[in-house]
Order: C-alpha cells, then structure tokens, then sequence
C-alpha cells in the first residue's frame, strides 16, 4: 500500500481501494457519503471493480488486437480470392494444353498434381520470403518486446501452415476443373 499526499504534486487525482468479499453495489453509496462529509466539494467518480479497472486498462490494447486481426484475417481473404482467380486464369489459359496431355494419356491425377505444383509454387516461395522477413523484423523488434518471445517456433510454424493451407484450398479447385476437362471439348474451343 502506498501513500501520497494530494498536495505533494506527484499524484493529481486520488484512489481510495477496498478490499472486500462483498457486493460492490453495498460499498458504493457509504463510501460517496463518507468522502462528501469529509470535504462535499471532492467528486467521487469511477467506482469500479479490481476487474473493471483492469479491462478499462486495456481496453486500447484490446481494441488494436482486435484491430490487427480482423485486418489479418481481410489480408488473409483476399489473398486466397486473389490466388484463386490466378490459378483460375492460368487453367483457362492452358486449357489446350491440358486437352491435349488428357489425349495423349495423362491420368487426371497427374494433371491435378501438376496443376496444383504450379499453383503452390508462387505460394511457398512468397512463404520462404515472408518467414526471412519476419525473422529479420523479429530480430529489430525484440528489444521492444517485453516478457515475450518474438521468436517462438510454434507460432511461425501455425502461421505457415495456415498460409500453407490457405494457399492449397485456393489453388485445389482450379486444379480439380483442369483435370476434368473433357479433351475433345477442350480442342474444340481452339
């Protein structure tokens, strides 16, 4: 328990605090007339809870958490639409191609594989960039960290394999239309 004086300069504003196993409500109106009977020109504001006072603390640092995850998952999002319509637009584009290897025997499987190789290629290498540039922000911001691990393995690995996953469900369609060409179909359109 610490004591300041008012009239000392160092606090400007003065917290009474009640520990209690009691209601709040029940401490409420005795302590508002027992500080105005002692000077009825003091206000008497804010009577709060231990866990109010917490969450009031915090409740910046809640909101740009939240903040920087709904704007994570919209990135996120668009990635995966944009990575969609890539792929999208390259099976279109190849679909002579693809005709043409169904004709001459290739499984569907393999086109499915190769479809979703070339789609995934892009991804990992813009993967393997990212994680490098995250380890060097890392490396600069770990001193602005405090009782935190800015390089904890698991994290990094989740985040990969979210992306990972990501990037396979947007490129796994495209990849299933491709292989199911029909390749007379897909000769005529030449």
């Amino acid at each position: 328990m610490q004591y300041f004086p008012l009239d000392a300069g160092v606090e400007t504003v003065g917290t009474v605090v009640i520990r209690s196993s009691h209601d709040l409500e029940q401490f409420a109106l005795p302590v508002q007339r027992i500080v105005s009977e002692m000077d009825p020109d003091l206000p008497v504001s804010d009577i709060l809870t231990m866990n109010q006072l917490l969450g009031k603390s915090t409740l910046n640092q809640s909101f740009n958490t939240t903040l920087l995850a709904a704007f994570a998952t919209l990135s996120l999002v668009l990635a995966a639409v944009g990575l969609f319509g890539v792929m999208s637009y390259i099976a279109a584009q190849r679909t002579n191609e693809i005709g043409i290897r169904i004709a001459l025997g290739a499984k569907r499987e393999q086109v499915m594989r190769k479809m979703l190789l070339d789609g995934m290629r892009p991804a990992v290498f813009g993967l393997v960039v990212g994680l490098a540039a995250s380890l060097e922000a890392v490396r600069l911001m770990r001193d602005l960290l405090y009782e935190i691990k800015p390089l904890d393995p698991a994290v990094f690995a989740a985040v990969a394999a979210m992306l990972l996953a990501v990037a396979v469900f947007a490129c796994i369609v495209p990849a299933w239309r491709a292989s199911r060409l029909d390749p007379i179909q897909a000769l005529r359109t030449e």
